[in-house]
C-alpha cells in the first residue's frame, strides 16, 4: 500500500522523471522500514529491556519486507521504456505491480500464519479492495 500511495502522490505532482520516482519509492520504503523497526524496538521490547543486538537484527529482518515491497514497483518504472511506456504508463504499471504485490504479500502472510482458505481469500479481497481504492484516488486526482 505504501508504494501504491507514493505512486499516486507522485503522479499528482506532475511527470517525475523515472529515476526520481524509482528513488522516491525505494527511499520511502527505507524510511518506513526504519520507522517500523523503531516502533517495534522502542514501543514494546526496549521499554522493558536494554537494546540487544540479536533482537535488533531480528526486528530489522522481520520488517525488511517493507523495503522489498518497494522494489518491484521501482523496477516496473525502470522497465517502462523497454515496454514502450511513457512516464504516465510507467506509473500505471508500477501501481498495478504494487497492488498485485500487496495482495500477494497478504496471502503469503496469511498462509504462513496458518489461515484457512476462507481467510486467505478474505485477506486477498480486502487488500485488493484497498488497492482499488488507491487506484480510484489516482483516477479521481487525475481529473
Amino acid at each position: 500500500m505504501l508504494a501504491a500511495s507514493v505512486i499516486v502522490g507522485a503522479g499528482t505532482l506532475g511527470s517525475f522523471p523515472r529515476l526520481e520516482l524509482m528513488l522516491l519509492l525505494l527511499l520511502t520504503g527505507g524510511v518506513f522500514w526504519i520507522a517500523h523497526v523503531h516502533a517495534q524496538l522502542f514501543g514494546a521490547r526496549l521499554a522493558q529491556h536494554g537494546p540487544d543486538r540479536a533482537v535488533v537484527l531480528r526486528v530489522c529482518r522481520e520488517e525488511w519486507t517493507i523495503v522489498k515491497a518497494a522494489v518491484p514497483p521501482a523496477v516496473a518504472v525502470g522497465v517502462g521504456p523497454v515496454l514502450g511506456l511513457g512516464v504516465q504508463g510507467g506509473q500505471w504499471l508500477a501501481l498495478s505491480v504494487a497492488v498485485t504485490g500487496q495482495v500477494g504479500w497478504s496471502v503469503a502472510a496469511a498462509r504462513q500464519a496458518g489461515a484457512t482458505r476462507r481467510l486467505l481469500v478474505l485477506s486477498a479481497a480486502v487488500n485488493l479492495v484497498l488497492g482499488l481504492v488507491i487506484l480510484s484516488c489516482k483516477l479521481w486526482l487525475k481529473r
